[in-house]
């Protein structure tokens, strides 16, 4: 009798998983259906998907429902939901949820602006490793924002990221070592840092690897490769790189312009070795 029993609870106990691995199989399904709406622009089916999900505490659709009550896609623009539900998937570790918080409180759009609390938000997302939020850290230290002003804190967060091929974190590395600030001064590296950034096709980059090489900074001065990379600039909309290519014009014969411009239409962007997360994952 004792086996039978035994027997008759380990059918149980495989019923109860089956049935647990159904319900998890049609929570997933039902996610990447909303998923997917919301990715083509249906957020009313999105909503209708997500809002179950969210409600059983599923962190991802919590997230979804806040931004869609930010963006008021779907639903009409409501902070407070907003805030609601981006707390709820912050509070289960959701990176993406946690820097839209540090967003909200940066732009002021729906709380009070507060620079300490973004700060706050910014930090707990970099500890997940979330490379935008290590980013707005960088630029934060820069300029005082939310904390006192620290240029090596923020050559810290810029070099973690420029390292990874972050072409605006390579950028701003490159003028903190052209100002000598946070770091010891280094036109060198600063030039390293702005073609870096530069052959992904960053634009003020590209002004500024024109500028070290007009004046002979961390380069050889070479007015070819200063007019090429100004010229690319001033494609991209760099008002100064236009004007600094002109007043540039005037000093090279007419064999050196043909050959800078030579090269910029010949130039090609570099591959992006690695990017912030998309729009997905930050929306």
């Amino acid at each position: 009798m004792p086996k039978k029993c035994l027997v008759f609870s380990s059918l149980i106990f495989g019923l109860a998983l089956c049935t647990h691995q159904a319900v998890v199989a049609i929570a997933y399904a039902d996610f990447n259906e909303g998923k997917a709406a919301y990715d083509r622009g249906d957020y009313a089916t999105a909503y209708k998907e997500l809002n179950p999900l969210a409600e059983q505490g599923n962190g991802a659709a919590q997230w979804y429902l806040g931004v869609m009550y930010y963006n008021g896609q779907g639903v009409p623009k409501d902070c407070a939901e907003a805030l609601k539900w981006l707390s709820k998937a912050a509070d289960q570790g959701h990176a993406g949820a946690t820097y839209k918080l540090g967003e909200m409180y940066h732009s002021g759009k729906c709380e009070p602006q507060d620079y300490a609390e973004a700060v706050k938000w910014f930090q707990k997302a970099a500890d997940h490793g979330f490379s935008l939020a290590e980013y707005r850290l960088g630029v934060a230290y820069a300029n005082g924002e939310g904390v006192p002003q620290d240029y090596t804190e923020a050559a810290k967060w810029f070099r973690k990221l420029a390292q990874q091929g972050d072409a605006s974190s390579q950028f701003h590395l490159g003028v903190l070592y052209y100002n000598g600030q946070g770091v010891q001064q280094d036109y060198a590296e600063a030039v390293k840092w702005f073609r870096e950034a530069a052959n992904q096709g960053f634009p003020s980059a590209q002004y500024n690897l024109g500028m070290a090489y007009t004046y002979g900074e961390g380069v050889q001065h070479d007015f070819v490769q200063a007019y090429m990379w100004f010229d690319l600039a001033a494609v991209q909309g760099i008002s100064d790189a236009e004007q600094a290519r002109d007043n540039l014009a005037a000093k090279m014969t007419p064999a050196q312009k043909a050959e800078a411009l030579r090269l910029a239409r010949e130039w090609k962007p570099k591959a992006k070795d690695r990017g912030f997360p998309t729009s997905s994952d930050s929306r």
